[in-house]
């Protein structure tokens, strides 16, 4: 089992002008952004390129927009903050940004046209050479839950099987190492891959492709609807997740990201933001093997800006001038107590059983959405005092492999009291 402490940090979102910041870039304001940010006492933050606008053309990588990217980085580490680059933006809280070079006219998929492809791959080696030489800089996401693409419900999905997922990363991630050799290049998807029974992107491609696992909790993908914003299920979300992920890993304790999570209103009303932000962080400690947190998000989005969904507007740690809010004292207050007293999780030693069919494609991997029955028996063993995790049902009777995860008791969802039918919500927009 890793020793090593988990990090905290935090999803940059500029206070002024949201991530279009970059047509306007001010490097003062992102100090100032920074060292509230620091202040919390976090010691990492992820940040997002727009890819339209980095690379507008397929040949054309902008230098003036990688120079801004390497001195925000550098103003990073001024703070002390380490950085992590998303690549390919991709989408994010509900708009997407692509590229003209891959829409209309010269509509190509984004996953397997050679072209685009070669271009993507030269765009995210070229961010990462740029960040080299950096001794904060982490390493490269491919991008922001780009599965989001493949598949619905987005309205204009680019259509691709697992195996082609599968090349499309493994791609776009060698190129990030030829760039940064040897530092942390990872992928990150939405709900939806753990979820969505049709998903090309897989919980076996998370769970063992890049150097660490991400998984991003949302509780308005279900959850907090059908259990509630103090449910047992709702607080736990992430550590759910988490654990989830385990079943399908290679590796026995490789590391788990809590790359995104957040207190979305209203299903998480403003007066119980801190409340549900130290439950869930907390839980999520209690995983073995947790890598870090990360917080959406920084700031909240202007009001001045149009046509976000209601949620996204109160997100942030801070107001978008700056001032702080319960959400952030919370998050401050257990990074400190994490680091006065660290809480260091013992194995957990009840594994559920996940039965969501071929390892490779799962394609009954809707059992562990919210109402599946993998999702709330695990609801229903933690609600009960057992600090669940997760095997694959072919791996369930294999000693060795239970042995190396210290997993002592196997159970399956019809054992744990839920119902074997699932009624599993519909994967939701992954914003």
């Amino acid at each position: 089992m890793s020793s090593t402490a988990p990090r905290f940090g935090v999803n940059y979102t500029p206070s002024q002008g949201w991530f279009h910041h970059w047509l306007d870039f001010d490097l003062d304001a992102v100090r100032t952004d920074l060292d509230q940010i620091a202040g919390l006492g976090l010691d990492h933050i992820r940040v997002f390129p727009l890819w339209p606008l980095f690379q507008p053309n397929r040949t054309l990588i902008r230098p003036a927009a990688v120079d801004q990217l390497v001195r925000l980085a550098d103003a990073a580490a001024e703070r002390g903050l380490d950085v992590n680059v998303d690549g390919l933006q991709g989408h994010l809280s509900s708009f997407d940004f692509l590229p003209a070079w891959t829409q209309t006219w010269h509509r190509r998929n984004i996953f397997h046209d050679p072209d685009v492809v070669a271009g993507q791959a030269e765009y995210l080696r070229t961010l990462a050479a740029a960040l080299a030489d950096r001794p904060n800089f982490l390493g490269m996401t491919l991008g922001n839950e780009v599965n989001q693409f493949a598949a619905g419900p987005h309205p204009d999905p680019d259509r691709i099987t697992a195996d082609q997922a599968e090349h499309w990363l493994h791609t776009l991630l060698d190129a990030c190492e030829q760039g940064a050799p040897g530092r942390l290049h990872l992928h990150a998807a939405y709900d939806a891959a753990w979820y969505q029974d049709d998903q090309p992107f897989t919980p076996a491609q998370a769970a063992r492709i890049g150097a660490l696992t991400a998984v991003h909790s949302w509780v308005f993908n279900g959850t907090a609807q059908r259990h509630g914003r103090t449910g047992v299920a709702t607080e736990q979300h992430a550590a759910y997740l988490v654990e989830l992920s385990k079943a399908w890993a290679l590796e026995p304790h490789r590391p788990v990201w809590l790359q995104e999570v957040g207190a979305p209103a209203p299903l998480i009303p403003a007066e119980h933001a801190a409340a549900f932000s130290t439950a869930t962080v907390t839980a999520a400690l209690d995983c073995p093997d947790l890598w870090g947190v990360t917080w959406w998000c920084s700031h909240d989005v202007s009001r001045s800006l149009a046509d976000f969904p209601e949620l996204e507007y109160s997100l942030g740690l801070f107001t978008n001038d700056g001032r702080g809010k319960p959400a952030g004292e919370a998050i401050a207050a257990l990074v400190a107590e994490q680091r006065r007293q660290p809480h260091v999780p013992v194995p957990r030693s009840t594994a559920l059983v996940v039965d969501a069919g071929d390892e490779h494609t799962a394609p009954g991997r809707s059992v562990c959405a919210p109402g599946g029955a993998v999702f709330e028996a695990f609801a229903r063993l933690t609600a009960d005092g057992a600090r669940p995790t997760t095997v694959l049902a072919d791996r369930s009777a294999d000693p060795a492999h239970l042995a190396a995860r210290g997993i002592t008791e196997v159970v399956t969802p019809e054992q744990a009291g839920t119902s074997s039918t699932s009624d599993a919500a519909t994967a939701a927009h992954p914003w």
